[in-house]
């Protein structure tokens, strides 16, 4: 039985077959419509989600299958005091995958050790977000063909963004990629990720600047600064308008370069962007669900 956890739990092999699998899904979806009939899958979110949690229960509804589950903690019996480890073994009575947003790092892990059916971490804390990582990568190669010799810029909140820690964990896996990291001092990448790139022997550079950095990028991961990861709500306001994406500033960006972002938005990005051919948010949203379909059916080990 397999679980996914973190983004390195999957090879590159594993993982470049996860986005064959969606782009014959997308293809072909009627191929796919009964793959997971009788089949239940369980989405249980301690944590606010809409994407994530809505993309998960499509995907499952579009493979045949049934979702139950909660939407948030207060309506589970978390709010009685049950712990992970139990409510993994409870759930794992009912369904045949579980897929879980927690707000603390590590939750899904144990709820893994405990659970009888695999799990898939849907977000914990500020930590991992790989089902999130999946669509990036998904939407990376159905724009750019592939997945080296790129350079991508991510920018905004590095240092709580759980998106940004899977996808830079997924990355340096694939040939030539170099990362541009930009974001003001007080929202650095963690000192681990920092190591990790050194000892890796990857190409990076760190700067406060969007402007000086937007001509040698072919991605831009845009980042939101999150209320709900600072202790203080004054850095939070001093912090989060550091970066707003503007047409005017993408005017010395490739022609070609994509834009993503893991949405929500606040206004990290003018709605002024949403119409440039480079904008591909709103795509990499739906390519979720094609990549969670997918990965569904890895876990199920459904052919």
């Amino acid at each position: 039985m397999q679980h996914l956890i973190d983004i390195l739990d999957l090879s590159t092999t594993e993982i470049d077959a996860l986005i064959a699998t969606a782009k014959d899904i997308i293809a072909d979806p009627a191929k796919y419509a009964e793959k997971c009939r009788g089949k239940k899958l369980a989405t249980l979110f301690y944590e606010p989600s809409t994407r994530t949690r809505l993309s998960f229960e499509a995907a499952m509804y579009e493979l045949g299958g049934n979702v139950l589950g909660f939407s948030e903690a207060q309506s589970s019996s978390a709010s009685k005091g049950e712990s992970v480890a139990d409510t993994a073994k409870i759930i794992s009575c009912y369904a045949d995958i579980i897929a879980m947003r927690h707000y603390k790092e590590g939750a899904p892990l144990v709820a893994s050790l405990n659970a009888s059916v695999p799990v898939i971490n849907a977000g914990d804390g500020g930590h991992n977000h790989p089902t999130q990582t999946l669509a990036d990568l998904l939407t990376i190669s159905r724009e750019k063909g592939r997945l080296s010799d790129l350079t991508v810029g991510f920018c905004g909140d590095l240092k709580f963004g759980r998106t940004v820690h899977s996808l830079l964990n997924a990355m340096v896996r694939y040939e030539n990629v170099r990362f541009v990291l930009i974001s003001p001092e007080e929202l650095e990448i963690p000192g681990y990720l920092r190591q990790e790139l050194v000892k890796k022997g990857v190409g990076f550079q760190e700067t406060q600047s969007l402007e000086d950095a937007m001509p040698s990028l072919d991605i831009l991961y845009m980042t939101r600064v999150q209320r709900e990861r600072f202790f203080n709500e004054a850095d939070y306001i001093r912090l989060k308008d550091s970066y707003v994406l503007t047409p005017e500033k993408l005017v010395s960006a490739k022609a070609d370069m994509n834009i993503l972002h893991p949405l929500p938005r606040v206004n990290e990005i003018s709605v002024r962007v949403d119409d440039d051919p480079r904008a591909c948010y709103f795509k990499q949203a739906l390519n979720g669900k094609y990549i969670r379909m997918a990965l569904i059916l890895k876990l199920l080990d459904i052919a």
